[in-house]
């Protein structure tokens, strides 16, 4: 019985290990996914401030041979 007992304590310990692994991971997940955004949000912005300047440029010809 006791040997029960202790092999219970092990997995319970390994499970709130890996638990906690789990855990840190998301949690730098999210962080990555937040500057992801972050940085998608603004290169969006630059598109968009860049949009007007590339209207002005003459249309590109198709060249003769296509």
């Amino acid at each position: 019985m006791e040997s029960r007992i202790t092999e219970l304590e092990i997995r319970l310990a390994l499970q709130d290990e890996l638990l906690d692994t789990l855990n840190r991971t998301v949690a730098e997940q999210q962080l990555q996914i937040i500057r992801l955004q972050q940085e998608l949000h603004g290169l969006c912005q630059h598109l968009q401030a860049l949009e007007p300047a590339a209207r002005n440029l003459p249309a590109q010809e198709i060249p003769p041979h296509y």
